[in-house]
């Protein structure tokens, strides 16, 4: 038996969880490694089918080469995934309505991109209300990928790979998700994920949007009047609680990233592959791809950010300017400067003892 790893990961909020002390199932590897990206909207037929990309076009072949390396793959699915289903909002017009609703065809990229787990805990999954939610489970099972974050229908999922049970939560302040705001609630699941499996991953979408809220504030964030979390607070709560591992999404621009307790929090990787109907100006066109190694434990021993970017018609590709890399580490040493975590050139960070 080994120790249990925890993960947290936000976007809304979601929770993976892999075994820990009690995990009945033997860890064979010597370390971990998780790759995580944001947001992914890889086109949407609603209002019309403008917004789909042409036929066969493979959204993830310009960073496929990344991608694939991982033990663990994990996104945050910002949308449906359904071929049927009626716009649950009220829009006087649908061209500045943003519901999203991708064919069910789709979810064959998700799989040959080798995702492993997706969040689904954020403020598009209820877009084309249940129908949408049912078809877009139904479509993540069948090719193969987990999911959770949803409160009355899938909060949690824990399942094995090579050999390591994974737990897996997801958490949001939107309507059908587990809530970011509960944290009594929260920090009871994830404890509970942690008895049971090897690992525990959690993620969030949370956080106020856009470029003026780049920043970790550890205060309550509010968008719109709505409360978003304190996201540094419920990060840190998830650890004390047994996860392993967080990553966070929901801003639509990269955050810092901080490790406590030997533990990886990523609180915004902002996003990754939105086809046309996101805003991509600037840094909201920053896609990143972290690269996390874990020990057994689930402690961090090094990391990497693979820095990539898009536009509006063009899926996420290798920057060479590292624009992604520059923005983390420059927010990280702005909102943690007691952190020691050290950047190399190369993207990639570890831990000064």
């Amino acid at each position: 038996m080994f120790k249990r790893i925890s993960l947290i990961i936000f976007s809304s909020v979601q929770i993976f969880v892999v075994a820990q002390n009690g995990g009945n199932i033997k860890n064979t590897q010597e370390s971990i490694k998780l790759v995580a990206v944001g947001d992914i909207m890889i086109g949407t037929d609603y209002p019309n089918s403008s917004y789909l990309p042409k036929d066969g076009i493979y959204p993830f072949k310009d960073v496929d080469s990344i991608l694939k390396t991982s033990d663990l793959l994990f996104g945050n699915l910002e949308g449906t995934l359904s071929n049927t289903g009626k716009n649950a909002k009220f829009c006087k017009d649908p061209s500045k309505c943003y519901s999203f609703r991708s064919p069910e065809s789709y979810g064959k990229y998700l799989n040959q991109a080798g995702f492993d787990l997706m969040s689904i805990a954020n403020n598009h999954i209820s877009d084309f209300g249940r129908i949408g939610i049912d078809n877009t489970i139904k479509t993540l099972n069948a090719n193969d990928i987990k999911s959770a974050g949803l409160e009355d229908i899938k909060p949690t999922t824990i399942f094995e790979k090579n050999g390591v049970v994974y737990g897996f939560v997801a958490f949001a302040p939107n309507n059908n998700c587990l809530k970011i705001n509960n944290i009594k609630n929260a920090k009871k699941i994830v404890h509970e994920l942690s008895e049971k499996v090897d690992i525990v991953i959690v993620s969030f979408h949370g956080g106020a949007e856009g470029t003026e809220h780049k920043n970790v504030t550890r205060k309550i964030e509010y968008f719109y009047g709505e409360n978003r979390g304190n996201v540094y607070e419920f990060s840190h709560e998830m650890i004390d609680a047994g996860a392993d591992v967080i990553f966070g999404h929901g801003p639509h621009v990269v955050r810092a990233i901080e490790v406590y307790k030997n533990k990886l929090i990523a609180y915004s990787l902002g996003n990754f592959a939105t086809y046309k109907r996101f805003s991509l100006k600037g840094v909201k066109a920053f896609s990143p791809i972290l690269e996390v190694n874990i020990d057994k434990t689930g402690n961090f021993i090094s990391g990497k950010i693979h820095s990539a970017k898009q536009t509006k018609e063009r899926y996420p590709y290798f920057d060479k300017n590292q624009g992604a890399f520059k923005e983390i580490k420059l927010l990280t040493q702005v909102d943690f400067p007691e952190s020691k975590i050290k950047f190399n050139t190369d993207g990639s960070f570890y831990v000064k003892n």
